[in-house]
């Protein structure tokens, strides 16, 4: 049990609330439109855990040795020595199977486009060394998420999905702009690019605050392309009040609850999932 804990520390499984509910929504929304499936959506739950444990922990072997730099993320299992390399590499070679293995069980199409996105997700780790926009290519990276849902569940040409990915792209670059605001003397010291160490805090601040207003009007949009209801629309709306309490928390003179607004997104996914699934079956 000691070990699981430790993978499961290693990858931060309980962050895979961040992506997992969008995947879902993509498949509720596809659902509509093509016969429902549990067995699509039990596959999907092991496409989403197997790729984001993958991506995770090649992040974890990429960052392994700056990691060890950061008094902030020194504790992590590879720099203090509660996990190999090698283990680490088998981690994420075995995750990636499986991941590309679900695909396989959910059509030739999702089996042709996982490794795109697996380079997609395994690319977010190595972009700060290359551009600013590390947190921009975070969002793509999850915004694969509902795009993988909705063609699983057999949707196919359609506008949901598309703004759907927009959303949680825009959210989730959002909120990483916040999280890397933490290391922003520690990147420009050791030459890794962020949006905070180009442009600093108070702009970077301003730079997520407008990227969470875009994940709302997303969201909205959303209730238009549908149609969704007035369910719909009044989440959405707590949504957006969640969001802007989260931008509220972080300051650019105290950055002492970045934490704390980080957390608050597992609700802000969970939230929207149960919004959505009680929108679409009132109508």
């Amino acid at each position: 049990m000691a070990r699981l804990r430790t993978y499961a520390s290693f990858v931060r499984l309980s962050h895979s609330v961040f992506a997992l509910p969008f995947a879902l929504a993509g498949a509720l929304l596809a659902a509509q439109h093509a016969p429902f499936s549990w067995r699509a959506i039990a596959w999907i739950l092991v496409a989403m855990v197997g790729a984001r444990s993958a991506a995770m922990g090649f992040n974890r072997l990429a960052d392994a040795r700056h990691d060890a730099l950061n008094p902030r993320t020194a504790n992590r299992e590879l720099p203090r020595g509660a996990m190999s390399r090698t283990e680490a590499a088998a981690f994420v070679a075995i995750s990636s199977l499986v991941f590309v293995a679900a695909a396989w069980r959910l059509g030739p199409l999702c089996l042709a486009l996982s490794p795109v996105a697996l380079g997609i997700v395994f690319w977010y780790s190595l972009a700060k060394r290359y551009t600013a926009w590390t947190q921009a290519f975070l969002g793509l990276a999850m915004a694969v998420a509902p795009v993988g849902g909705w063609l699983a569940a057999g949707g196919r040409a359609g506008w949901e999905p598309w703004l759907l990915a927009m959303a949680i792209g825009a959210w989730v670059g959002g909120f990483d702009v916040l999280y890397a605001c933490q290391d922003l003397d520690f990147d420009r010291a050791h030459g890794l690019r962020s949006i905070p160490a180009r442009f600093g805090v108070p702009r970077s601040l301003a730079i997520a605050r407008a990227m969470h207003v875009a994940a709302v009007a997303c969201l909205a949009a959303l209730a238009l392309v549908a149609p969704l209801g007035p369910i719909y629309v009044g989440g959405v709306a707590v949504v957006a009040a969640l969001l802007a309490y989260e931008q509220s928390l972080v300051r650019a003179d105290d950055l002492t609850r970045v934490k704390r607004a980080f957390d608050l997104n597992g609700y802000v996914g969970i939230l929207y999932l149960i919004v959505l699934a009680a929108a679409i079956y009132a109508r």
